[in-house]
């Protein structure tokens, strides 16, 4: 993922919160520094809100490199990426889905204490993909951290579109109406107390490719999203440029910890793909 503009702190304020699921938590924002907000070119925007240590306030406006410059390291603040579910214009309003597993994590507990009126800080938005109309057929497949970027990415096919849609969630009270003008194909995977990234692992494996080129949009936990690289990349021959794929989080650890690590796994990945591509 690119940024999109600098990283400048956008101030917002929740018009309201929703709960679709049970484990995720809808904030809807506006606020005047929303205007000309630029979303649209892509399905997985996204935007990283900013977490201040407590008692610590920056001032406004004010970008992270002028927060690193003038603050003390301990004063910097922790940053949680979400993706972009909608953008009304019409209305100044951005919706970011938050997945919410009780006391557990950073962004969770805070989005669910959220009430409207409630500042929030964040910087973006970024993104790179969209579905390619020219494709011949589309695989959108993630876990819930990668369902906002789906749900947007189908509301984008263009009619009639051929589109095989993978979703794995803990159960079926966690499933969304998903609209789309293509030609879906859903599944939805319950892990009903199986590890995180099995269930889709093993539905992509079975998956019989129809004939064509694919535009491919695969995004979750990274241990599975490694062995999903190594099925479409090598396996299944999809060529870089027409595959979206990464680990948006990593089991066992926080997200500083996967954003300090995560170059260094995707060169072992890609190394280990080169290794195979040429045995």
């Amino acid at each position: 993922m690119t940024e999109q503009r600098p990283k400048k702190l956008t101030a917002a304020t929740v018009v309201r919160t929703e709960r679709p699921t049970p484990h995720l938590i809808r904030l809807v924002l506006g606020g005047a520094e929303l205007t000309g907000l630029p979303v649209g070119a892509y399905t997985d925007h996204y935007v990283k809100f900013v977490f201040p240590p407590a008692g610590v306030r920056y001032p406004h406006p004010t970008d992270l490199a002028t927060i690193k410059r003038e603050f003390p390291a301990q004063q910097w603040p922790r940053l949680r990426a979400y993706t972009v579910r909608a953008w009304d214009a019409a209305a100044g309003e951005l919706t970011v889905d938050v997945v919410h597993h009780g006391d557990e994590g950073l962004a969770g507990p805070w989005a669910a204490g959220l009430r409207p009126g409630d500042e929030v800080l964040f910087t973006g938005p970024g993104g790179a993909y969209a579905p390619d109309p020219t494709a011949d057929w589309h695989l959108l497949a993630g876990d819930e951290s990668a369902l906002p970027a789906i749900a947007a990415a189908l509301e984008r096919l263009p009619a009639g579109a051929p589109a095989k849609v993978y979703v794995e969630v803990d159960g079926p009270a966690d499933e969304l109406p998903l609209a789309s003008a293509g030609a879906v194909e859903l599944r939805w995977l319950h892990r009903a107390g199986r590890p995180v990234g099995e269930p889709l692992v093993e539905a992509l494996r079975a998956l019989e490719f129809p004939a064509g080129r694919v535009h491919a949009f695969v995004h979750g936990e990274a241990t599975a999203v490694k062995e999903l690289r190594r099925l479409l990349r090598v396996e299944r021959g999809v060529p870089r440029g027409d595959l979206s794929i990464s680990g948006y989080w990593r089991r066992g650890m926080d997200d500083e910890g996967w954003r300090s690590t995560k170059a260094a796994w995707n060169a072992q990945v890609e190394a280990e793909e080169s290794a195979v591509a040429a045995a």
